[in-house]
């Protein structure tokens, strides 16, 4: 039995919008994924993926709109101060970041999450950072450029060093600017080489300090109550003392009485 000329038009136009409607979509997010960001510039990378330089703007911030296929990507001699957290977690191929000349003096917690696959070269130098966070890089092993910062080297940062995953060679760059104490003798020296310097000497000994302190504070709060104990005692006791002298000679005066009463 033939099929109507109505139904056999209604399937072929539902069938073409839904095509259609899949070519757009397709068209979307193929424009999402590989389009430019309204700030920056791109270009294909030989590698795959895109080259995006977004160099010398002022930028005060990271792009929101950076393509997903971005590969290299240049954020240098720009205005950005920190880095917030997942500010670069949409860019799954990210090979190399170039964040030097910048103001950065702080790495938001999670601030280079998602990239610890694909990051290889990470570029910081020439920044205003003064220590590391083992939280900002969540396991991210890429060489990295450190120099040209004012570190910062204390106690905070020799215990931040050795929780880093970053490749051990780049850790030379953090060379100390200032130092907690300032008579450690690593001013101008790569911390990563002062291994024998301990920085966390004064806050250990402010610590042991501390603890002297309080264990005086309580040894004295100890001692006072038992002296106040035992006074408070001695008088009790006393007291008491006094009041058992004291029955006989009112035990003997009531006798004495009775005795009179019965005479007369």
């Amino acid at each position: 039995m033939p099929l109507p000329a109505d139904w056999l038009l209604c399937h072929s136009v539902v069938t073409f919008l839904l095509l259609h409607s899949l070519v757009l979509m397709t068209f979307c997010f193929h424009h999402a994924a590989t389009s430019c960001s309204k700030y920056c510039y791109c270009s294909e990378s030989a590698d795959g993926g895109q080259t995006v330089r977004c160099s010398n703007l002022r930028l005060a911030e990271v792009p929101p709109d950076l393509p997903n296929d971005t590969r290299h990507l240049y954020l240098d001699f720009n205005h950005l101060t920190s880095v917030p957290t997942d500010a670069f977690l949409g860019l799954p191929l990210l090979s190399e970041l170039d964040l030097s000349h910048n103001e950065l003096a702080q790495l938001e917690p999670g601030a280079f999450r998602g990239l610890a696959a694909s990051l290889e070269f990470l570029d910081l130098s020439s920044n205003q950072l003064m220590t590391l966070s083992p939280q900002a890089f969540e396991g991210l092993h890429a060489r990295a450029n450190l120099t040209h910062n004012p570190w910062h080297c204390d106690c905070n940062l020799q215990t931040a060093m050795p929780l880093l995953d970053l490749e051990p060679t780049s850790l030379t760059g953090v060379v100390c600017q200032t130092s907690e104490p300032q008579d450690a003798g690593v001013q101008g020296l790569p911390f990563l080489l002062a291994g024998d310097v301990d920085l966390c000497v004064v806050l250990k000994k402010t610590t042991d300090v501390a603890m002297l302190v309080t264990m005086f504070g309580w040894f004295t709060m100890v001692i006072s109550y038992l002296v106040y104990y035992v006074r408070h005692n001695q008088e009790d006791a006393r007291r008491h003392l006094e009041y058992l002298k004291s029955l006989p000679s009112k035990q003997g005066r009531s006798e004495q009485s009775s005795t009179l009463s019965t005479v007369v």
